[in-house]
């Protein structure tokens, strides 16, 4: 479970979000990050039950950093209000497809992961491995224990058709899609509860087959 402290520590971020205030409350903010570390080594110790590629990791290398890239942003406040962790078979920086954990107050935090706008030529292997294995990838998608925590696939889609592919492809939907990630919600009463290392846990499981059938596309 993750501390109360952590949680209101971010809301206090969100309503400071400047470096002067940062730097006054940095023993908060090691507090808070040290308690999440320790939540995500947690999560990988549930992951590496089913998945032994996760064992020999560590959560610190798993965790994303606080401060923002502002350089192509109009928004220039320097510090994320959410801590992320990014759990995957290559690590926090692997191109395919994983697992990723959002802690946000005001009941916004979320379990999923996926792949997010792989690189062209990841993309175009995605589509393929879809096209070619259309009936495996629904049986997951429509499988109830996958859907007990997953509405849908999300993330922007094509107009059109991508190129090499006809419009009445019976994939074609899930063929447009740049993006294949899910998410499942929770409150901050969850993410503080004695259960969230299992609730996470049974998201991922559930979410498995899902990131294995995008991570057979050659990687």
């Amino acid at each position: 479970m993750l501390q109360t402290t952590t949680i209101s520590f971010l809301e206090k971020l969100a309503k400071n979000n400047h470096k002067p205030w940062f730097d006054k409350h940095h023993d908060e903010y090691v507090a808070a990050k040290e308690d999440f570390e320790a939540f995500a080594g947690d999560i990988l110790k549930s992951l590496a039950d089913t998945d032994p590629v996760f064992k020999e990791q560590k959560a610190k290398d798993c965790v994303m950093r606080i401060y923002r890239d502002v350089r192509f942003s109009k928004d220039k406040t320097p510090y994320k209000t959410n801590f992320g962790a990014g759990f995957s078979k290559g690590g926090r920086k692997f191109t395919g497809a994983g697992y990723y954990l959002h802690i946000e107050p005001g009941d916004k935090s979320f379990a999923g992961g996926g792949i997010w706008m792989p690189e062209p030529p990841l993309l175009k292997a995605v589509r393929q491995e879809i096209d070619y294995n259309l009936q495996d990838f629904t049986n997951i998608i429509e499988d109830k224990k996958f859907k007990k925590f997953f509405k849908k696939i999300e993330g922007d889609q094509l107009k059109k058709p991508p190129q090499g592919y006809e419009a009445d492809n019976p994939a074609v939907e899930l063929l447009k899609m740049k993006s294949y990630v899910v998410s499942h919600n929770f409150t901050d009463e969850d993410i503080t509860g004695k259960n969230f290392v299992k609730k996470v846990a049974e998201v991922y499981t559930s979410m498995k087959p899902f990131v294995d059938f995008l991570n057979g596309a050659g990687l």
